[in-house]
């Protein structure tokens, strides 16, 4: 039992597959990891396969600062206070800035408290915060640039309830224990059972995002790219100024940073072909308008934009051009991947870093994620950003292309 002498104490509840899902060690190693203490008041464990477990426990912090910071931590494992109020709220202060103690969501499924019934908080994505209309009983997810002055936006942790994901019993690639990263692993197996899984998300009406960079270019992988492009595979696509360059240039001169890509020599004057490139596609006004009036006629970019692909090129300081196509504004990038992703429920990241985190922060929990980078760290990091149905593949995005092609039986 815990020594509550003068301490201050939350009551709280676990429930659902807690035990096979390691919900309630978890939660038991954030207290004391955190500094506090607790007492277990109840448990009640599930009798049969799908019998759900709860346990109710009394935690104790010796400050308020130490308790929110631990409540916050067990939310994000599900726990819920018990004899929570109505969630509690305080003013914007100025467009762009937020109350103190504000509430930074998780990339899962989120419910507040309102008006004494749960409602749902549209739009699940992590790093936001949740902005209230008490009249209309409604809750949403704002990222902090576009909340207004005045907005209602909730603060503390009283009257919120994240749901977790429990535990798959079937053994698959996408799993809720994920395993370590390895680049000895054989992929095969994996890669066949990420084919099935496209599959199953196509038939189900759902969509598939693709983040590429232009490795997928130099290694000469482009036209597998394409192939699930026409082959319905690919809904969304999001890249940088590279893949559009490097794209184009080889459409233009079969080269791409300067190297031939049918013998992998390099192309006398060929390091200004990337400039070239750009500059055709500014003078004609942008990639899009290059494929309409056929002076672009192959490639990942002219598959894109024919099968009418949501596309969204994102730019970064570093960018030659850039690209007519490419947005420099990161706001407004930021904003159309988010409208793109609605109703994604897969997304492959290949060998490309940046875009790839930025795109695993607007993801929620539930959707799978497939990051391939030949850099065993750039896997880690990717595969680690808060899914739930992550795997990471060590390996060339030119072989993983390859076979994903080859298990899916796409026509040329």
């Amino acid at each position: 039992m815990a020594n509550s002498q003068s301490r201050l104490s939350e009551e709280i509840k676990v429930e659902g597959h807690i035990i096979d899902s390691l919900i309630l060690p978890r939660v038991m190693d954030v207290i004391m990891d955190a500094g506090g203490n607790f007492d277990v008041l109840e448990v009640d464990v599930g009798t049969h396969k799908h019998a759900v477990s709860l346990a109710r426990m009394k935690v104790f912090a010796d400050t308020q600062e130490q308790m929110d910071h631990i409540i916050t931590a067990l939310q994000e494992l599900g726990a819920q206070l018990i004899n929570s109020e109505d969630v509690h709220c305080a003013p914007a202060p100025a467009h762009g800035a937020l109350p103190d103690a504000f509430y930074s969501t998780t990339n899962l499924p989120t419910e507040v408290r309102l008006n004494g019934r749960w409602q749902p908080v549209a739009g699940t994505e992590m790093d936001l915060v949740v902005v209230v209309n008490p009249d209309q009983s409604l809750a949403r997810n704002v990222p902090i640039s576009e909340v207004k002055q005045g907005d209602l936006v909730v603060v503390g942790h009283s009257g919120i309830r994240v749901l977790p994901p429990q535990r798959q019993r079937e053994q698959e690639v996408f799993s809720f224990m994920r395993n370590e990263v390895s680049s000895e692993r054989p992929n095969k197996l994996a890669i066949a059972q990420i084919a099935r899984t496209m599959r199953q998300v196509r038939e189900a009406g759902q969509r598939i995002c693709f983040v590429i960079g232009p490795a997928i270019i130099h290694s000469g992988a482009g036209p597998y790219m394409e192939r699930l492009i026409r082959s319905g595979y690919v809904q969304v696509l999001f890249g940088g100024n590279a893949i559009a360059v490097h794209d184009v240039e080889c459409q233009l001169f079969g080269t791409s940073l300067g190297i031939n890509l049918t013998n992998g020599l390099p192309v006398p004057g060929g390091h200004s072909h990337h400039m070239r490139a750009i500059n055709a596609m500014r003078r004609i006004g942008s990639i899009k308008r290059a494929v309409e009036i056929g002076f672009l006629r192959s490639g990942l970019m002219a598959e894109a934009y024919r099968h009418g692909i949501d596309m969204v090129l994102a730019g970064s300081v570093r960018d030659d051009g850039p690209m007519p196509d490419v947005i420099g504004d990161m706001g407004e990038a930021q904003r159309q991947m988010r409208a793109a992703l609605q109703g994604v429920d897969m997304c492959i990241m290949l060998a490309t870093m940046l875009h790839s985190i930025a795109t695993g922060n607007l993801l929620a929990s539930h959707v799978k994620v497939v990051a391939v980078d030949i850099n065993p760290a750039t896997v880690t990091k990717l595969a680690d950003r808060g899914s739930f149905q992550a795997v990471g593949i060590v390996t060339d995005a030119e072989l993983f292309l390859r076979e994903l092609v080859e298990e899916l039986d796409l026509p040329e």
